[in-house]
């Protein structure tokens, strides 16, 4: 684990190299109050196996550090890795949080999946975040910014010393996330991107994934400013239609994600599992012919 030190609050974060994600836990530094923000559930695509490196290295930290985990917080449905929080809900017995936009990625996901039976009411989590809304983590205040393009469900958490953007933006090195998953939109991740670079420009931003550009060390965080002056998609100056233009060429190209396919069925139902079938046990269903392969670049 490593971490950023702030005045009021503390990050711990760890990466996770095979899906490129960045986990972290935020803590109040007054009253020790944690949350756990994107933990990974891991998953070997061959043998089809889930287990909980992941997430047992967060829930050492959090003994270690001696943390009160108040909170465990999804940004979004993630298509990249399975979500962790039930596994952490149940062994820390924190509730659970996501934007309440997740019941539409439900509806979209239900139907590509073709799963009469699963529910789109966003039950799967404790609380459902609603734009603007905050909450208090301690005596820190957290702010939930909805945060689309990405995703149509992705939400920010913002406090006064950082923010927290998940797949909406990469290092400044790396640009910015795709755009081009069901409900994702170039234009809405652009007016996201730039509601977020107008916060104070000293706020740090935490990125959802790093993929280390030429090769260099994992980084989790760069300020508004940084990313203002040198974001290789949307430092100032980019217009919003050069950067969907740029955004919906590269994103043509880009194969989805090694774990996709199987990570969303489990992470609309809040990263639970399919319930073991009369063999006991249980199946994921792979959408054939759906999706088009990349272009050519």
């Amino acid at each position: 684990m490593h971490k950023h030190d702030f005045a009021r609050t503390t990050v711990w974060w760890q990466y996770d190299q095979l899906t490129g994600s960045l986990q972290y836990i935020l803590v109040d530094k007054a009253t020790r109050k944690a949350a756990i923000i994107d933990p990974v559930l891991d998953f070997d695509r061959r043998s089809a196996r889930t287990s909980t490196e992941n997430a047992d290295s967060l829930l050492r930290c959090v003994a270690d550090e001696a943390l009160d985990v108040a909170w465990i917080l999804d940004t979004h449905p993630h298509a990249d890795h399975f979500s962790a929080a039930c596994y952490l809900g149940e062994k820390l017995g924190a509730p659970r949080a996501i934007g309440e936009k997740v019941r539409e990625v439900q509806k979209l996901w239900k139907d590509i999946y073709c799963l009469p039976d699963q529910p789109t009411d966003g039950a799967q989590w404790d609380r459902l975040f609603t734009d603007g809304e905050s909450f208090m983590l301690g005596e820190t205040e957290i702010r939930v910014l909805f945060s689309p393009g990405h995703t149509l469900a992705s939400i920010s958490y913002v406090t006064d010393e950082q923010a927290f953007v998940h797949d909406t933006l990469m290092m400044p090195d790396a640009g910015t996330s795709r755009a081009d998953f069901p409900g994702g939109d170039a234009h809405e991740l652009y007016r996201t991107i730039r509601t977020i670079l107008d916060l104070p420009r000293e706020t740090m931003l935490f990125v959802g994934h790093d993929y280390c550009p030429d090769g260099r060390d994992v980084a989790c965080a760069a300020t508004v400013a940084e990313h203002r002056e040198s974001n290789k998609h949307v430092h100032d100056g980019v217009s919003e239609e050069d950067y969907v233009a740029l955004r919906e060429k590269r994103d043509a190209t880009l194969p989805l994600p090694e774990q996709m396919l199987a990570a969303l069925q489990v992470n609309i139902r809040g990263g639970r599992l399919p319930e073991p079938e009369a063999c006991g046990r249980s199946f994921l269903k792979i959408p054939l012919d759906y999706f088009e392969p990349p272009k050519d670049d």
